[in-house]
């Protein structure tokens, strides 16, 4: 339990910092691109406006996934977490589909004559986002490791997102201030590239933890060997991973001596899931199947 509570304190802590700096960003920006008359800068302004919704959302499905097994949800409520990640990748894809159609429409018109030339505040404001912005990343990414978080470490990337949009933007506000208005449209594109990659990373990584994907082959390995360390364990006969959010579930089979007693037999499996259980942190749940061994002879 707390374990439990140590990581919803973490989770909370990082987003409320989030917030709050995505929203100074987001003022910052969306003033900063209608003085100085830069699309690209609006548009990185409602990227930020996304991120903070995107921390809320982030916010409910660490709370949700949190709550205690019950009746109706015997193996606990962790995939949530991936739903909250999903949502969060498809605002992420929208709002970047916004902000490509708008930078198209602007670049297909093709009329330089009627492009606006931003002003210095904007470029200003870009430098400040990035450096904001990839400093949020590394903060964000380095507790959604700690407590191994898929919907925190997805609020990352949002972050990385918006740092790199915000280098396209000043990419583009210069050069539209060095004669070629029309690279601030054509920033504004790059920003939904950037965007949509991001969704897409952000969307396949939740999914994978919601179909019950095996662990990687290292982790498999390491638990038949954690399996085979203990006394009375002849081989391993099958061994099921899946993983549920962040916590993993493990269905092991185990060979042990045919001749022992039931209770013999029992025990042996007990010092398995418990080695294992002490072992693997982000192991949940543990199945132990004893077999009896074949004619060793």
């Amino acid at each position: 339990m707390g374990r439990e509570l140590d990581f919803e304190k973490e989770a909370m802590k990082v987003s409320t910092v989030s917030i709050t700096l995505n929203i100074a960003l987001t003022i910052l920006k969306l003033l900063a691109g209608i003085i100085a008359r830069s699309g690209a800068m609006i548009s990185d302004a409602i990227h930020s406006a996304s991120d903070v919704f995107s921390t809320v959302v982030v916010i409910i499905g660490i709370k949700i996934s949190r709550k205690e097994s019950d009746k109706d949800h015997p193996y606990g409520h962790e995939r949530l977490e991936c739903v909250a990640a999903i949502v969060l990748a498809t605002i992420l894809a929208v709002t970047g589909l916004g902000i490509g159609y708008s930078a198209v429409t602007k670049i297909v018109g093709g009329n330089d004559a009627g492009l606006t030339v931003p002003g210095a505040l904007a470029l200003v404001a870009a430098g400040v986002s990035i450096l904001v912005k990839e400093g949020m990343y590394q903060y964000t990414r380095l507790y959604a490791g700690k407590i191994d978080s898929s919907a925190l470490m997805a609020d990352a990337w949002h972050h990385r997102s918006d740092a790199l949009s915000s280098v396209g933007a000043l990419a583009g506000i210069a050069g539209a201030r060095m004669g070629f208005p029309i690279l601030d449209s054509v920033a504004s594109l790059v920003i939904c590239f950037f965007i949509e990659k991001a969704a897409y990373d952000i969307f396949m990584d939740a999914v994978d933890k919601m179909v019950d994907k095996a662990c990687d082959e290292e982790t498999e390995k390491r638990l038949c060997a954690c399996a085979m360390a203990q006394a009375g364990v002849l081989g391993i006969d099958l061994l099921h991973t899946r993983v549920f959010g962040n916590k993993i579930y493990v269905d092991i089979e185990i060979s042990v001596d045919g001749s022992k007693s039931l209770r013999e037999s029992h025990e042996i499996a007990e010092r398995v899931h418990d080695s294992i259980e002490q072992s693997f942190p982000k192991v949940k749940h543990i199945m132990v199947h004893v077999n009896p061994a074949e004619d060793q002879a």
